[in-house]
């Protein structure tokens, strides 16, 4: 019996722990051929042996999102080995500094743009075409509620500003892309999963009280099969609800 993504082509950044590890193990498990693009070679290393252990194969991208010129060269050797590109998960993503925003220092502000914002508009610039030239192509951006709540949380700053930068720039491309293309972007609200960023954020939490990535990541699969019809919206793993955008409240 054939598997749900059989022959699909899917790229998912920050694949070598956490919730990308799981996003990249469950679409391979589900028949995809995964590029796994992370920082550290040997945790990739080892993501590749788990998907070789159940008949599948990856392709290891070791690439500092940060490395802009790495990101333009992906989308040319993608398009120029397998002509398409039918899903992309932009899962990585940093905190940032948990401090008052005048205690933040620029480089950490600047680090919090250029992975969690500025990688992603590069991501979108080369893979474009990629995902256009699939015949479903299917994008979907990791993000978070911080940056939409009503009442932002103090000393999260640049999670927050950057997340809802991220929120924005998923939903003006699904809007380009909405009737030039059959490529469906969504974004997606993990909420609190029993990660080292969960941990980071709240260090006095069971973790144990948690969900885990991989209880999230055949939620992700789902958005990334060619019957996904929904594009610029959000799914919210807490709620397991596909939601429009809102205003503020």
């Amino acid at each position: 019996m054939a598997l749900p993504l059989e022959n699909r082509i899917a790229l998912v950044t920050g694949a070598s722990r956490g919730i990308g590890r799981a996003i990249a193990l469950e679409l391979a498990r589900q028949g995809a051929h995964v590029i796994a693009m992370a920082r550290t070679q040997g945790a990739l290393e080892e993501l590749d042996d788990e998907i070789r252990a159940f008949g599948q194969e990856a392709t290891l991208v070791p690439c500092d999102l940060k490395d802009f010129d790495a990101i333009d060269r992906l989308g040319a050797a993608v398009f120029e080995r397998w002509k398409r590109l039918d899903i992309l998960v932009a899962n990585a993503g940093v905190l940032g500094p948990i401090t008052p925003i005048p205690h933040i220092d620029p480089p950490q502000w600047d680090q919090a743009i250029a992975v969690n914002v500025t990688a992603n508009y590069r991501l979108i610039r080369s893979l474009d075409l990629p995902l256009r030239s699939s015949d479903s192509g299917r994008a979907v951006f990791v993000s978070s509620g911080a940056g939409s709540k009503s009442q932002l949380s103090a000393y999260r700053a640049a999670y927050a500003v950057t997340k809802a930068g991220l929120d924005a720039l998923a939903r003006t491309y699904a809007a380009e892309t909405a009737t030039t293309s059959n490529v469906k972007v969504m974004v997606t609200y993990p909420g609190p999963l029993r990660t080292k960023m969960r941990a980071a954020v709240a260090p006095g939490e069971d973790p144990m009280t948690l969900r885990t990535p991989e209880d999230f990541a055949p939620k992700v699969a789902v958005m990334c099969a060619a019957e996904w019809t929904e594009t610029g919206k959000v799914y919210d793993f807490k709620t397991d609800r596909v939601q429009t955008f809102r205003g503020p409240e």
